[in-house]
C-alpha cells in the first residue's frame, strides 16, 4: 500500500527549520557501506546494494560547503573548481556534473557555438531557449565539450537536465521519439567520455529510459503525486536522488525512503542547506 504524505508546515525558522530534535533525528543517519570510488578518468559506479543509502547534496549556488556529509554532490561544473573537486574526492565524495542539455542561456560561455537554427522558445529558465534535439550534429560537438568539462575537472558522472524539451512549447515540432532519440545519445555520449549518465525529471520517458541511465534525479515527486514513476529505476537498483521543496521531512521521507529514494529537504535556490532523509 503507498503511503501518501501529509501536507503539513516544515516548522519554524526563516529556513522551515524542524524543532531541534526532529531534525537531530532526521541527521542522525546510518552510514552505508562505502566502496571505492573509481580512479580519476573512469565513471562513477553505483554498487546496486547501496541503491537508496546515498546521503546526497545538490548546491548550484552559494559557496560550496565541502563539509556537508554527504557521499554524493551534484554540482555546476562552470562554477566548481579543480581545486573544489578535488578537495571533495580526497573525501571519497562522488561528483556529479549538472548540464544542461536541452537549453541554452545567454550567458553560457559556449552560448555561440549554437546556431541560431538551433535556438527556439523561452525555456523553463529565465532567459533560456530550448534547443533543436533532431539537430545532433550541430549540439553534439557542444554538448560533448560540456562534458568533458565535466571530466576535466574530476567529475565522475553527468546529470542531464532540459532533456524533456519535446513536452513543452519548445518552438520546434519534436515529437516523444526525438527526445528518447536524443537522451539515449547523450548516455552513450557521456559514457564514451567516460561519465556515468543521469536523467534529470522527464517523467514521462523514465521507464524507456532508466536501461540507458545509471540514475535518476528528480524534483517534487511527492508534491506532485508522480513518484511511481520513478519505480523502474528502483527495480534495476539504480539510484534515485529525489528533493522536495516543500513539506516536511518527516511525512515525505516515509513515502520517499520507502520507495527506495535518497531523498531531502532543499530551497529552491540550491544554495548548500538541505536536510536529509534518513537512510533505511
Amino acid at each position: 500500500m503507498r503511503i501518501r504524505p501529509r501536507t503539513r508546515a516544515v516548522g519554524r525558522g526563516p529556513r522551515g527549520a524542524l524543532p531541534a530534535c526532529v531534525a537531530l533525528a532526521l541527521l542522525s543517519v546510518v552510514a552505508a557501506c562505502r566502496v571505492d570510488l573509481a580512479p580519476p578518468g573512469a565513471p562513477t559506479i553505483w554498487p546496486a546494494a547501496s541503491a537508496g543509502r546515498w546521503q546526497w547534496q545538490w548546491q548550484l549556488s552559494g559557496v560550496l560547503d565541502p563539509a556537508v556529509e554527504a557521499d554524493v554532490f551534484l554540482l555546476d561544473p562552470v562554477a566548481t573548481t579543480a581545486a573544489q573537486t578535488a578537495e571533495l574526492r580526497s573525501r571519497d565524495r562522488r561528483l556529479v556534473c549538472h548540464v544542461h542539455v536541452g537549453s541554452v542561456l545567454p550567458t553560457d560561455p559556449d552560448t555561440d557555438r549554437f546556431p541560431a537554427t538551433v535556438r527556439g522558445a523561452g525555456s523553463r529558465r529565465p532567459q533560456s531557449r530550448w534547443l533543436d534535439v533532431r539537430q545532433w550534429d550541430s549540439l553534439r560537438p557542444v554538448l560533448a565539450d560540456r562534458f568533458r568539462l565535466c571530466r576535466g575537472k574530476g567529475f565522475g558522472a553527468v546529470a542531464l537536465a532540459d532533456a524533456d524539451g519535446y513536452a513543452h512549447r519548445s518552438g520546434f515540432p519534436l515529437g516523444f521519439d526525438d527526445q528518447l532519440r536524443f537522451n539515449r545519445r547523450l548516455a552513450e555520449l557521456a559514457r564514451s567520455l567516460d561519465l556515468s549518465p543521469g536523467l534529470v525529471n522527464n517523467l514521462a520517458q523514465v521507464a524507456a529510459l532508466a536501461p540507458d541511465f545509471d540514475f535518476a534525479v528528480n524534483e517534487e515527486c511527492v508534491r506532485l503525486d508522480q513518484c511511481a514513476r520513478l519505480l523502474p529505476f528502483v527495480e534495476a537498483d539504480k539510484p534515485v536522488f529525489h528533493v522536495e521543496y516543500s513539506g516536511s521531512p518527516t511525512d515525505f521521507c516515509v513515502t520517499t525512503v520507502g520507495y527506495g529514494f535518497s531523498s531531502i529537504r532543499k530551497e529552491r535556490e540550491l544554495d548548500a542547506w538541505r536536510i536529509p532523509c534518513p537512510a533505511p
